[in-house]
């Protein structure tokens, strides 16, 4: 998301591609509160609270469905954690919000995220 509506990046170009076939071929995109709060930290991070704002509008204008971290995410995110998955604490709750909310699909250039069998990393 980041990479649609920050500066200059090399996966900006790549970005507008995936998430143009994906609204051409209208598929149901779904995002986590997580990916609201990476925009709060990153902004923030960077004295950028003018960005906020139309981060939020543009994330919301995109997806159908926001879905909510609760104490069952977090749980399941600790689990992997714990259990030596080798992951670290944002990709454990995205992972926990997708098998919640039986998502088997996730746009992101993260590599990490192949390491998950039961999930399929579009990017």
């Amino acid at each position: 998301m980041v990479y649609l509506i920050g500066g200059a990046h090399p996966n900006r170009q790549r970005s507008q591609i995936v998430l143009d076939e994906l609204v051409l071929a209208d598929t149901p995109l779904a995002t986590d509160a997580e990916v609201f709060q990476e925009i709060l930290h990153r902004y923030g991070a960077i004295d950028r609270p003018d960005a906020v704002q139309p981060a939020f509008a543009t994330l919301e204008g995109l997806v159908d469905e926001v879905f909510p971290i609760g104490m069952t995410e977090v749980r399941a995110a600790k689990n992997m954690m714990v259990e030596g998955r080798r992951v670290g604490a944002r990709a454990a709750l995205h992972v926990a919000s997708m098998r919640t909310n039986d998502v088997h699909r996730i746009f992101t250039f993260d590599r990490g995220f192949d390491r998950f069998l039961d999930l399929d990393r579009i990017a």
